[in-house]
């Protein structure tokens, strides 16, 4: 069978359907392929079982902890039953998947081939050959195409590793049991986020972490996790590079690893490995039709998302970019305007909040101290920690800061940082602030009693000392 749309997509995550959504809306005819379940890594892997899973841990280490911060409240956090947990996980994710995914592509009546695709034909005039789950194959001809096939987790070529069992961030968020003890290699947002989660159901962790934690924010974020994670006691062990894995016969994983005092052995229950994630683009055949992969196997594309073939585009993780499910959105609406109305968008990431769900959270948006200095830009910086903001104070939670970088000569601010409650929100509130001068945020509205305020507050620091400040000052 052969058949020709205006669009082909490959994958039906966030970007191939926001690509699909805005295809549609143009009228044009929209084939998706998925080879695997509906929804992609963030709604079936990814952010919403994550996200799912640190809620309920915070809402055990609340319970835990409320004695010690609040007087007068008497909570306690029995042990986790894992089992009910993860099938709760699971009856949301099969919601969401539902309603926003399988809903959606039959009320927008595009048509949807379960099974693999692979590029056929030439350079000139490539196609899709697509093997359907009953082994038949239908060739599919489209005037574009687009890559949204995603990215997986990755394992390095450590010693042992692929002989020895371990847990990847899909794979940890399917036990039906707490283990006693974790290992975490890594120390990324996913590491971060899946330490403190299992730290928080009851897990001994230790993080083998090769430079520092959040190694690509501020350092003042990694020495406010660092204290943080001593605190519920989450061990990190710094400049740790693994060298070998193996399972003893007992059961327990050793990570021999080189750490500055020499070669150390780590023994736990479980590994995690939280190293990174790769682009999925193996049995694609791009290099039959002219698409020319990356170094780790990413389509490279230009910053309006084609790739080295004028027909075929790419968007989300499977390009290397950013990987948060919203720039894979954006790619897509992006990429079906490029391709079907010849918009000429292209992408633009000095505005990108980036955020990680640890608690404290870790929010950012613009450029770091680091990068303002390397950019040749004079630099002037404040560091506000959050004994300062009065809604850290009433909730009994200071762990963290709020920091602000700018330009020393135009006094325009560059980029935001924070390590806090709702840190991603005043990420999001940082995107509008980027390129605004210290003085007009200083001298903006800000509701009292808000995390938010914290943001004024640090602006104020660059010309006030911030204890003598009152409230609402």
């Amino acid at each position: 069978m052969h058949t020709k749309f205006d669009l082909a997509i490959i994958g039906s995550g966030g970007g191939a359907f926001a690509a699909a959504i805005r295809a549609t809306t143009l009228g044009k005819s929209v084939v998706m392929i998925e080879r695997g379940t509906l929804g992609g890594t963030c709604v079936n892997t990814g952010c919403v079982p994550s996200k799912v899973l640190i809620a309920a841990a915070n809402a055990r280490h609340v319970a835990e902890d409320a004695p010690e911060r609040f007087p007068g409240i008497a909570t306690k956090a029995d042990p986790v039953d894992m089992a009910a947990l993860i099938g709760g996980k699971q009856t949301l994710i099969e919601s969401l998947r539902s309603e926003k995914y399988v809903d959606v592509a039959d009320s927008y009546g595009w048509q949807v081939r379960r099974g693999d695709a692979a590029f056929a034909g030439t350079p000139d005039a490539p196609v899709l050959e697509v093997t359907k789950i009953d082994g038949s194959v239908e060739t599919v001809e489209a005037e574009h195409y687009l890559l949204a096939t995603g990215s997986r987790p990755w394992a390095p070529p450590i010693d042992g590793l692929d002989e020895t069992e371990h847990l990847t961030s899909t794979t940890a968020m399917e036990l039906t049991k707490v283990p006693e003890s974790l290992l975490v290699l890594g120390g990324g947002y996913v590491a971060l986020e899946q330490a403190q989660l299992f730290a928080r159901l009851g897990t001994n962790v230790t993080m083998l972490v090769r430079s520092r934690l959040a190694s690509k924010e501020e350092p003042d974020v990694s020495k406010a996790l660092e204290e943080v994670f001593a605190d519920e006691g989450i061990r990190v062990v710094r400049h740790a590079v693994p060298t070998r894995v193996s399972r003893e016969i007992g059961g327990k994983v050793v990570v021999s690893a080189d750490v500055a005092s020499g070669t150390r052995e780590f023994r736990a229950d479980q590994v995690l490995v939280a190293l990174g994630r790769r682009p999925v683009t193996d049995g694609l055949n791009l290099l039959a039709v002219g698409v020319n992969p990356g170094d780790t196997g990413e389509v490279v594309v230009t910053d309006q998302l084609l790739s080295s073939n004028p027909r075929i585009w790419a968007a989300g993780d499977v390009t290397g970019h950013p990987e948060f499910v919203y720039v894979a959105a954006h790619h897509g609406t992006l990429v079906a305007e490029n391709a079907l109305s010849h918009t000429e968008r292209a992408v633009d990431y000095a505005r990108l909040p980036r955020v990680t769900f640890t608690s404290p959270a870790i929010g950012a948006v613009g450029m770091t101290e680091k990068d303002v200095i390397a950019a040749g830009i004079p630099c002037d910086c404040r560091v506000l920690p959050l004994h300062h903001v009065p809604r850290a104070l009433v909730n009994r939670d200071t762990r963290g800061f709020i920091k602000i970088v700018a330009n020393a000569d135009t006094r325009e601010i560059l980029g935001l940082t924070a390590v806090a409650k709702d840190a991603g929100e005043l990420a999001a509130a940082g995107v509008h602030l980027l390129g605004k001068t210290i003085a007009e945020v200083a001298d903006t509205w800000a509701p009292y009693l808000t995390m938010a305020e914290g943001i004024r507050i640090a602006a104020k620091a660059f010309t006030t000392d911030p204890s003598q400040l009152s409230c609402c000052a």
